[in-house]
């Protein structure tokens, strides 16, 4: 892999990353369209509702992704704990009344100006920022000072519990695990802080009834097929109904009330139910060359906290898309995640964004690295020993 990456060079593969990026957005675009036009037309009298929705946020996250492509990497992870205290005090707004906004029993959204966003999504991403600095500069703090970065890395998480959103709050606690492996965290330290999480987090899972019936649903779905069950036993069905070429678009029939959340979390249902075997297999194709692509731009960047943080949000990325797949594939208990960049929501495209435009202003900042040092080769007559960046 560091052979491939190194022999397409910073540009082409971060050219390439964003043509594979492209493709699948607008694939979510076609995606989301189809699988909502009817349930648009019947609520909201306008077949194009969601995909109208979806289009303002997919501009916005553009503008986003531009701006920070001329930003620098390094002043992100430097005020990495601002960014996380403020996302985590947006969390925290969504716990008062009047401020949060409650979407069936779970309060993760608060309302502004118009616009409705889940502030648990970003907490993935200002997690990643503010872990990088953390375990690097670990046992280089004194005792005060690391008391004080673990309040503020961790208290952020936890309140997504009183949300409730489980799935962030697992993502989070994974996202910090990748960082402290590709960090030069101990080993030793790291293993023991891995094996007491997850001890910790079992409690955690089987304390609310609601996601003990899940579990039990996930081991057997058809035991409880008209509640836990239905959701999981229609997305069976989707894709059964697909076979290997598909229905067509526009002609799945479990986006027709049967499948709940047919355009958001199980969206990957109706594109299997519409596309066949055949349309899944390039979705998971295009993602697969994605993080590909995306891992061989971490190893391009030379800055070793860049170089982290550029693996760990591609990590943070896979590692929901490859969740999402396994819940609506029955593989996975389930659990409200949706499929980056294909999924319907604003909040999750535009905080998918955010990661997208912080791997860009780490490859601007990567290529400033290189001019400088080819200058500085040239200029002191050793440019033809050196390979070309």
């Amino acid at each position: 892999m560091r052979g491939l990456s190194f022999s397409f060079g910073l540009d082409r593969t971060f050219r390439y990353f964003l043509y594979v990026l492209s493709v699948i957005t607008l694939i979510g675009l076609i995606m989301v369209y189809s699988s909502s036009f009817i349930l648009s037309q019947e609520v909201y009298g306008d077949s194009a509702f969601y995909v109208k929705k979806q289009l303002i946020y997919l501009l916005m996250s553009i503008g986003m992704v531009i701006f920070f492509y001329k930003t620098k990497i390094t002043f992100w992870i430097k005020y990495a704990p601002l960014i996380h205290l403020f996302i985590g005090f947006c969390c925290a707004a969504t716990l008062f009344p009047g401020i949060g906004v409650e979407i069936k029993g779970a309060t993760r959204w608060i309302q502004v100006a118009g616009f409705r966003f889940q502030p648990g999504e970003f907490l993935k991403y200002s997690t990643l920022l503010m872990s990088i600095n953390y375990f690097e500069n670990f046992f280089n703090v004194d005792f005060k000072k690391r008391i004080e970065q673990t309040f503020i890395l961790y208290t952020p998480i936890f309140l997504l519990l009183f949300q409730p959103d489980f799935g962030s709050f697992m993502i989070c606690f994974i996202s910090i695990a990748v960082v402290c492996y590709f960090s030069t965290f101990p080993r030793k330290y790291f293993y023991s802080f891995l094996i007491a999480g997850i001890l910790a987090i079992i409690p955690i899972l089987i304390s609310q009834p609601y996601r003990v019936r899940r579990l039990f649903s996930y081991l057997d779905p058809w035991k409880n097929a008209k509640t836990t069950g239905f959701q999981i036993i229609q997305s069976y069905m989707a894709f059964a109904n697909g076979s290997i070429f598909g229905q067509g678009l526009g002609n799945s029939n479990e986006k027709l009330f049967y499948l709940p959340e047919a355009h958001n979390d199980f969206i990957f249902s109706v594109i299997g139910e519409e596309t066949g075997f055949v349309g899944v297999l390039v979705i998971i194709s295009l993602f697969l060359i994605l993080s590909f692509l995306g891992f061989s731009l971490a190893l391009l960047m030379k800055e070793k906290k860049v170089h982290i943080l550029v693996a760990a949000l591609v990590s943070a990325l896979t590692i929901q898309i490859l969740l999402n797949m396994g819940v609506v594939l029955g593989l996975l208990p389930t659990k409200g995640l949706n499929l980056p960049f294909i999924s319907s929501g604003g909040s999750s495209l535009i905080a998918n964004f955010f990661a997208i435009g912080l791997i860009a202003s780490a490859v601007k900042f990567q290529k400033i690295q290189n001019t400088k040092l080819r200058d500085f080769l040239g200029t002191s007559g050793y440019a033809q020993q050196t390979p070309n960046y």
